[in-house]
Order: C-alpha cells, then sequence, then structure tokens
C-alpha cells in the first residue's frame, strides 16, 4: 500500500510538471509529439491528435516532446522556431505549475487543519528566550526580517543559523516588540534552542485564511529547499544525507505506517504535507541553473535575449548532455545510498 501511494504522489506531481510545458506550448502553438510518464520501456500508450500518450515501465520521470525541441525542424510549430519568450514560458511552466500545485495542496491542507501560530506557548525559566524577555503568549513574527507565520518556521530559522544571534519582532498585547536572542547549544537534542515551547492546538482557517496561508506555506517550502542547497554548497551537509527516489518512497512509507493508528483524516494530511514538500522541491531543483534542468535553458533564453545572438543547437545539445550525465550520475549514485541505508536499517 506504501508502495501505490508514493507512486500515485510520484505521477501527481511529474503529471503537473509536464503539464506546465504542455499547456503552455500549446497555447504558444507548439507541437507535441508525446507525452508520457515514467522513463524506459513504454508499456503502453495511444494517440490522440497530433500527440502520443505514453505510459513507461519506471515511475519516477516523465517528458513532453515538442517538435524541434532537441534538433533542427521545419516545422513552422516547431519549439525552436518559435520567439524566445514563447519558449521561456513554455519552459518555465514546469517550474510554475509545481508551485501551483503545491499552493492548492497547501490550501486544502490548511484548510482542513488548520495551523500553528508562532506563538510561545510555554517560555522555559532561564532559557535564552527567557532572558531575551520573552514571555508565554507572545507572538513571533520575525526572525532578522524573515516573516514568520508558522510556528515551525522558528524552528527551522534556528536550524539553518545555528549558534547566531536573531533578532526577534514579536507582538504582546497587540503591540511590537524587539529583542535579540541567542540560542545555546543542547547536547541531549544535538541543537540550539530558544527555550520556547509551540501551542499543540492548531489554529482554524477559513477560505480566506487557507487561500492566504497557502502562499505563506509555499514561501516556507521555497526557503527550506534554498537553505538546504546553501547548507550542501557550503559542506555542512553531506551528499550521504541527500535522498533519492528510493529514500523518498522509504519516508512516505514510514510516515504512513506511522499515521494509520490516528485514522485516514491524519494519513491524508501527512501524505498532502509530504507532496507540498515534494513538488516545491522539484520547483525549484528545476530552476536552478544548471544544464539539462529547466533553468539551465531558461539560463540559456537569457543570454540569448540579452546577446540577441542564438546559440548554436549543437553546442546547447552537448551542454545538455553534459548536464543529463551528470545528473544521471548523481541520481545513481544517491539511489545507491538510498539502498545502502536500507541495508544497514534493517
Amino acid at each position: 500500500m506504501q508502495f501505490i501511494i508514493a507512486i500515485l504522489i510520484f505521477s501527481i506531481i511529474i503529471i503537473f510538471h509536464e503539464l506546465g510545458h504542455f499547456s503552455m506550448a500549446k497555447a504558444c502553438g507548439v507541437r507535441v509529439n508525446e507525452f508520457t510518464l515514467g522513463l524506459g520501456p513504454t508499456l503502453f500508450g495511444f494517440t490522440k491528435g497530433e500527440t502520443t500518450y505514453c505510459l513507461k515501465l519506471l515511475p519516477f520521470g516523465g517528458s513532453c516532446v515538442m517538435e524541434g525541441e532537441d534538433g533542427e525542424s521545419s516545422d513552422e510549430r516547431a519549439f525552436n522556431n518559435k520567439k524566445l519568450w514563447q519558449k521561456f514560458l513554455i519552459v518555465f511552466a514546469g517550474p510554475f505549475f509545481n508551485f501551483l500545485l503545491a499552493f492548492l495542496l497547501s490550501v486544502i491542507m490548511i484548510g482542513c487543519a488548520g495551523y500553528y501560530k508562532p506563538v510561545a506557548k510555554e517560555v522555559k525559566q532561564g532559557s535564552p528566550a527567557a532572558q531575551a524577555g520573552l514571555q508565554n503568549g507572545d507572538e513571533i513574527v520575525k526572525i532578522n526580517g524573515y516573516g514568520v507565520h508558522f510556528y515551525n518556521e522558528i524552528t527551522i530559522y534556528t536550524f539553518f543559523h545555528k549558534g547566531k544571534d536573531l533578532n526577534i519582532t514579536y507582538l504582546r498585547d497587540g503591540k511590537k516588540h524587539q529583542t535579540k536572542v541567542t540560542p545555546t547549544y543542547d547536547k541531549a537534542s544535538k541543537r540550539y534552542l530558544l527555550g520556547i515551547y509551540g501551542n499543540t492546538a492548531r489554529e482554524k482557517a477559513n477560505a480566506i485564511t487557507s487561500l492566504k496561508y497557502g502562499f505563506y506555506e509555499i514561501k516556507y517550502q521555497i526557503y527550506v529547499v534554498f537553505m538546504s542547497l546553501r547548507e550542501l554548497v557550503l559542506g555542512h551537509v553531506g551528499i550521504n544525507e541527500m535522498s533519492g527516489p528510493v529514500g523518498i518512497v522509504k519516508t512516505i512509507g514510514d510516515t504512513y505506517t506511522q499515521s494509520v493508528p490516528s485514522g485516514i483524516f491524519y494519513v491524508v494530511m501527512n501524505m498532502l504535507s509530504i507532496s507540498i514538500l515534494l513538488t516545491s522541491n522539484l520547483g525549484v531543483m528545476n530552476l536552478l541553473p544548471f544544464p539539462a534542468l529547466d533553468g539551465g535553458r531558461i539560463l540559456i533564453f537569457i543570454i540569448e535575449g540579452l546577446t540577441r545572438r542564438k546559440i548554436p543547437e549543437r553546442v546547447e545539445g552537448a551542454i545538455n548532455m553534459v548536464g543529463f550525465v551528470i545528473l544521471m550520475g548523481l541520481m545513481v549514485l544517491i539511489m545507491g545510498n538510498d539502498i545502502r541505508k536500507l541495508f544497514i536499517a534493517s
């Protein structure tokens, strides 16, 4: 059951991404030859109009194959024969649809389950927060200029800024106050702590609040992805701590198993939470300016727009091929690491 749910989540996220490319390509008059879900050999497919729709063997990945996308074509409806702004929009639409899906799922999740306000239910005596003047009931709204809307943003911001001074803006009796807190390292949890505990009760959200906090959720997820990448680049996080499809499937399975005793509502909410994280992650990663990713192609379009000179297709193709090989090598490395972790855990 866990595997089926994981495949379903992956499939929805991938279809939404490719649907972004597909719908914008159609809007710009580009011929789409194939729309696929998965990688590898074709299990089955059908042709409707000018497009063949396929389901592939491996459930990780997908594609929207456009005429003239990776080579020359005399067809006036070919991708490479379209204007630069049209090509930009077609490529950008994939990651944008990932963020759109994340927003829709966030609205549903917050509308159904509510959210945790960034309120200090309890401030531990003698803690850094108490010494800085924070009290029970204070609502934290900013940390070093970063807008806080959920309680877990306090935790994640502290995690990504280990041991740093935190300039905190908080509300007390409707009035804003500011203070500086320096988290202390806790050996037991191996974390830097402020000394505050959040409310365990969720705040209910109406339709308007759900829409507003849906945007806040996307902002939070994008922040987490960028900060995680920063930690990786700085060497604070090793590649062994990254997870690929195998690791993600295991996480989904573990979360499902732990949620089942609490009932179907908690299962659905936790699956929504994971889906929001994954689709936001995919959106951000695809916008990175790396060859073979959407962001790499967008960078080429920007360069062409600024220089008013088209990069030769063979050069672009070679760049993308190198990027693809590197990405595949990285994926194999991460997948192998995921499998190794499974054997260690067992």
